[in-house]
């Protein structure tokens, strides 16, 4: 990412010139970098490179780099999820391709729209656009082919067409990557020798203590922190924070974070209740509910979290600023699995003991009290992001309604057949002792033979291989077959061939002898599903233990025969193995295969190997007795709402993925062998005496929310009396994810009737992660259809993964998973590494994972802020599948909010104590007044446009655009001579004073559902207009676009002034001036039209260019120097008597000498003997950069000192 920022602005530099006024954009994001080069000052021109700016950065960048990285191996590769991808992008190309002229993006200039776009699609023309798609795309083609020709651009995007699209080639990959790896490996002796021989040279001179420390002075500090101000008033814990006291000069996000929550929260802003005499009623203006999806009680907020509560915050803040009745609920999961772990380690730390030692109901005690001890930091964390929920609604899956919900919903399910019992085959976690998930199930990638721990082994275990032995015929033929469980063998009941294969034609129906158990019958069978040209083409089966298998061995009628109980320990096979533990079986067959000579061979095998997240056990499918939901009448329902667009998923390319899930669905196992969660209100009866019976055993279950209702039921099923009944419940709980479909209307009360119910079930929104699209999503619509009849939300948007900024998945092992807290408050190197310590990375894992810390944060993490981490999320959201996010882009994002604290700093001075802004916008007296407001007008515009289709970045580009080059950049600088009284009179300055007033006043409502903190201390210093006594920005209106309009004549006048002042500007800047060294500047303009703008604007041009005075004229004085600022449009400088032109030629040939110098050296440097095979090829790189550059650099030298040579004729 970062090679195509620099990629970016270099481009744009070669073709623009460096502002001198553009000082706001000196350390500021890479959008604000290159709009400080933009020469061209008109505003529709601007818009429209932002327009690029966004398509490349927010839209394009993601999809290119995950299209680019996986070919590398800097990402990796999943086939369904890259051809997506591949999709997605080619849809956007095509797309380019149409609106493509035949110049250039905005007509016939080349502009940095262009060079923005080539230098994103830079690694594409290089490795995704073959031949064939070259020739599908010919505008897009032979537009970048005019940038590589182009002289100043060719050396930035010069790329050798390829033939073929690159794919990914495994085995390729491989080999590059061990080339690399050596290549590193020789690289890093190479700097351990220079290291080594550094130090010696140190160690000489540790006598030498004055000149050490002198050298070391002589080192330029390293730039200041900003300085941290908190707030100091002492307000108590619920009031409001004090605004009389003075503004700090300058942003701190310490300052400006204290208070405001408790306040908001006292206040109930974000109660549905608020300002309403009936929350129940119904609200002209609408309503708005959204659940968020309940963290894990366990958990801590990762950035994944903040993106989650950024997103939903300002999608709920703009609808509560709607005046809607809003309704954002907050919640918490009881994370089954996660938090039993989390309490049986405590409990063995503590008090030595296990949960059996226990028993049930004091271990479920135990939990219950660390729920209430520490249950309250993930909430602790969601306040910290500012979140505007409602904090009374707060719903915990295991609260006592919910409870009630989760336990009628089995029971109706039971009752009608959704819900069944079925003896299959289950993710089984011997560690846990416990069925798991799929989503809990991480699938560790292995290149082949790799060694890994698992639980209860002293040595690790060998996976990635694939094992070969034989299997004898009864007529004494063999028949090869390959496993990479070596150990099922002891469960095999037959092999299977495919029924074309003419190399087994004969073996069909021939009987096997089982080498350990020769009492098995054992057949080979036919069956389609295996591949000939896989292996020896022969695959052996094992019902009990592998899906695959399960399902083939239903086909044929074949017994299933588990081998393992529930510690993973070999059982029921009659054989020495009995009793020993898997892993260890896995060894000794290998053995015993060899010493009978049926054992063929072991070679490496690339593999998914699947491994519980909560234990880091290896998953062993096992048949167990669980209940299942049967899915199927669900799935269909919930594929058809989505079909008919009675769902709407957003963006539509996850409606694949949805169908593809939903359509293939297969009944949902539920329970969990646990004790903390929902207990399943199941009773497995027992009868005495005369009763109905039934077939099956799974008949004799009857289901209750308490045992008195179960029995009642029993009695009416079995048709006798209660003393002849006995039941048992059963001891397993519910998938944790079965009451988190619940979610929507569990938390309102459902089953009962209820006025929360009615009013805020359903919901209008859902906003997630694609990730649990089906786990959660999927599941909440089955149940709410299913058991309410209704939808549980009209729309689903998906919000992007978030990746670190090479691309990479966030992992523990990578070292960049990162806390937001760190990012709000910053955080020392050391104390990130020390982070990783009370993790469960094993110290390989942690040494890596640190390396990786000090490579992308060898300073640690500056302190950012809620609001930069906020916005900054919110701006990296657009609807694509991955957000590479760099934490050095927040920080840009904090020098924005510093931007609007410099503007209302300047807004208390230029409106003083007094100012009471009119109730209705006074009519502006001048046509930069109508310039801003129209510019506001169209921010107001891109918001709420930006909201209702849900395009994030672009409404946070349209606010930062409005902030730093509109109002800021523009209006602020041009004002000031009104209110300091060089332009215009009193009234004047009262109707900029009013324009200031409402651009500050809507511009931080625009803002506020972003950034609520920096906002709301801002707003709060503003004075209001008459009859206003709103006590809060968040419960402010939204700006209405209805009250706004564009004055486009006016914006172009605009333009034309501020085009006049940057060229002048710039050619000041070329000349070196000073704001001191004023100038005289004439205007040559040909059109009458353009010569009446600029002359009704040339007191703002005089002060904004540094000019003595303003022009208009043909006859120019000698002396001059000329700036071309359109076809109709000629700037003219007089120099001559502001600098000497004599000593200004000696200066610039003693400087043009230092680049000629530069040259020279640059080029001995190159020209050395090896250096095209000792130096590495980035290094080369950038040395061939930087000599076109000083050429550049010295031509332009050339040409000014020409200039000024002319004058002195």
């Amino acid at each position: 990412m970062s090679d195509y920022f620099q990629l970016k602005v270099a481009a744009a530099e070669a073709i623009t010139v460096k502002l001198e006024a553009s000082k706001s954009a000196e350390n500021a994001p890479s959008v604000a970098k290159i709009l400080s080069l933009v020469q061209d000052s008109s505003i529709e021109k601007q818009a429209q490179i932002l327009n690029y700016e966004s398509l490349s950065d927010q839209h394009l960048l993601p999809l290119v780099e995950n299209l680019t990285q996986p070919l590398s191996g800097k990402m990796k590769y999943e086939e369904k999820v890259y051809n997506q991808n591949l999709e997605d992008f080619m849809k956007h190309c095509q797309a380019l391709e149409k609106i493509l002229g035949e110049n250039y993006l905005l007509g016939e200039e080349l502009s940095v729209a262009d060079t923005t776009l080539a230098a994103c699609l830079k690694p594409a023309f290089e490795n995704l656009f073959g031949k064939s798609e070259r020739e599908a795309l010919p505008k897009l083609t032979n537009w970048y082919s005019s940038l590589m020709k182009n002289d100043k651009l060719k050396k930035h995007f010069k790329v050798n067409f390829i033939e073929n699209r690159k794919v990914f080639d495994a085995a390729e990959l491989e080999k590059k990557l061990a080339k690399e790896a050596e290549k590193a490996r020789k690289k890093a002796e190479k700097e351990a020798k220079f290291a080594a021989k550094k130090a010696a040279a140190a160690a000489a001179k540790k006598d030498k203590p004055a000149k050490a420390a002198a050298k070391k002075e002589e080192k330029p500090a390293k730039a200041a922190a900003p300085e941290v101000v908190t707030y100091t008033e002492g307000t108590a814990k619920g009031d409001k924070k004090s605004t009389t006291c003075e503004l700090p000069k300058a942003y701190s996000p310490k300052y400006v974070e204290a208070a405001w929550s408790e306040w908001w929260e006292k206040q109930g802003f974000y109660k549905p209740e608020y300002g309403r005499e009936n929350v129940y009623a119904d609200n002209p203006k609408g309503h708005f509910t959204i659940m968020i999806p309940p963290p894990n009680v366990t958990g801590t907020l990762h950035l994944g979290h903040a993106l989650t509560l950024a997103v939903e915050d300002c999608i709920t803040r703009w609808h509560r600023m709607n005046g809607k009745t809003v309704l954002w609920n907050p919640g918490c999961d009881h994370a089954g699995i996660a938090t039993q772990v989390v309490v049986e380690k405590r409990l063995k730390k503590e008090r030595n003991i296990t949960r059996h030692q226990l028993g049930r109901d004091a271990f479920v005690d135990e939990v219950w009290k660390w729920k209430n001890e520490k249950g309250d930091t993930i909430y602790n964390q969601i306040r910290a992001m500012g979140a505007s929920v409602d904090w009374d609604r707060a719903a915990f899956t295991m609260d006592p309604k919910l409870y009630k919900a989760v336990q009628t919903a089995f029971i109706r399910f039971h009752k009608n057949g959704t819900i069944f019992r079925s003896n299959r085959l289950v993710n089984w976690s011997c560690a846990l002792q416990s069925a798991i998930s799929n989503i809990e199930v991480d699938q560790k990638e292995l290149e082949g033979r790799t060694l890994l721990p698992v639980p209860g082994y002293p040595e690790k275990v060998e996976f990635g291989v694939l094992i070969s032995f034989s299997y004898k015929l009864e007529d004494g033929r063999t028949i090869t077959v390959a496993t990479t469980r070596i150990e099922t063998m002891l469960g095999d009941v037959a092999v299977a061939v495919h029924p074309m294969d003419e190399r087994y034609s004969d073996f069909v129906g021939k009987k096997l002898v089982h080498p350990f158990i020769p009492d098995r019958e054992m057949t080979i069978i036919a069956d389609d599903y295996v591949k000939m040209d896989f292996g020896t083409g022969a695959v052996k089966i094992t019902p009990a233990h592998d899906h695959n298998d399960n399902d083939m061995g239903k086909r044929h009628n074949l017994p299933q025969i588990n081998i393992f109980d529930d510690n993973g320990l070999v059982v029921g096979t009659g054989t020495k193995y009995d009793g020993m533990k898997r892993f260890d079986v896995r060894k000794q067959i290998v053995e015993d295969l060899k010493e009978i000579g049926q054992y063929v061979g072991t070679e490496d095998n690339p593999m998914v190997v699947p491994v519980c997240s909560r234990s880091k056990d290896i998953i062993e499918p096992l048949l167990k007795p669980q209940w299942y939901v049967d899915t199927d009448a669900m799935a269909k329902r919930a594929c058809d709402v989505v079909t008919n667009k009675e769902l709407k998923i957003i963006p539509d390319s996850h409606e694949k993925t949805w169908f593809r899930w939903l359509e293939d669905s297969r009944p949902w196992c539920i329970s969990r062998q646990l004790w903390w969660g929902h207990r399943i209100p199941a009773y497995k009866a027992t009868m005495t005496g005369e009763h109905k019976s039934f077939p099956n055993e799974e008949d004799y279950w009857v289901c209750g929310i308490t045992e008195e209702e179960a029995l009642a039921a029993a009695v009416e099923k079995f048709e006798c009396g209660k003393d002849q009944i006995s039941l048992e419940q059963d001891p397993d709980v519910l998938d944790t994810w079965f009451s988190s479909a619940l979610f929507p209307f569990s938390a309102f009360g459902w089953p009962d009737e209820n006025p929360e119910l009615s009013r805020f079930f359903p919901g209008e929104l859902l906003e997630t992660g694609h990730d649990i699209l089906f786990f959660w999503v999927a599941r909440m619509v089955m149940f709410s259809l299913s058991l309410c009849d209704k939808l549980p939300f009209k729309e689903v948007y998906l919000h992007a993964m978030v990746r670190d900024a090479h691309g990479r998945k966030m992992s523990k092992s990578l070292g960049n998973v990162i806390d937001p807290r760190d990012v709000i408050n910053g955080v020392t190197l050391k104390k990130l590494q020390e982070s990783l310590l009370s993790g469960n990375l094993d110290a390989k894992e942690i040494k890596k994972a640190q390396d990786g810390q000090a490579a992308d944060y060898p300073d640690g993490i500056p302190e950012c802020g809620t609001d930069a981490l906020r916005f900054a999320l919110c701006a990296y959201t657009s609807q694509g599948r991955d957000i590479n996010l760099d934490v050095k882009r927040v920080e840009g994002y904090r020098k924005f909010c510093n931007k609007l604290w410099n503007a209302i700093r300047f807004a208390q001075m230029q409106l003083g104590d007094d100012f009471v802004p009119s109730k209705d916008v006074l009519e502006s007296k001048t046509g930069i007044d109508k310039w801003i407001l129209s510019r506001l007008a169209n921010c107001v515009e891109q918001c709420t446009s930006g909201f209702k289709n849900y395009d994030f970045p672009a409404i946070t580009t349209a606010i930062y655009n409005f902030w730093l080059y509109e109002l800021c950049d523009v209006y602020l600088e041009t004002v000031k001579p009104i209110m300091w009284g060089d332009i215009g009179d009193a009234s004047t300055k009262r109707a900029a004073q009013e324009t200031l007033y409402t651009c500050l006043d809507v511009a931080l409502k625009l803002s506020a559902p972003f950034m609520p903190y920096v906002t709301e201390e801002l707003w709060q210093r503003l004075p209001r207009r008459a009859g206003d006594a709103t006590p809060s920005i968040h419960v402010a209106s939204y700006p209405d676009p209805t009250a706004f309009k564009r004055d486009e004549a006016t914006e172009s006048d605009i333009a034309l002034m501020m085009n006049v002042v940057k060229q002048v500007r710039s050619l000041r800047g070329e000349y070196k001036l000073t704001n001191k060294q004023k100038t005289k500047t004439f205007l040559e303009v040909k059109s009458d039209a353009s010569k009446q703008v600029l002359d009704s604007y040339s007191d703002f041009i005089r002060v904004l260019s540094n000019a003595e005075e303003i022009a208009f004229t043909k006859d120019i004085p000698a002396g001059c120097v000329l700036t071309v600022v359109n076809d109709d449009v000629n700037a003219h400088l007089l120099l001559k008597g502001v600098i000497d032109f004599e000593k200004e030629v000696v200066k610039m040939e003693k400087s043009r000498k230092g680049i000629e110098n530069k040259i020279s050296s640059q080029e001995k440097k190159m020209s050395a003997k090896d250096y095209a095979t000792k130096v590495p090829e980035a290094v080369q790189a950038a040395d061939k950069e930087k000599i076109e550059s000083l050429r550049i650099e010295l031509s332009e030298m050339d040409k000014a000192i020409e200039g000024i040579k002319k004058m002195l004729i």
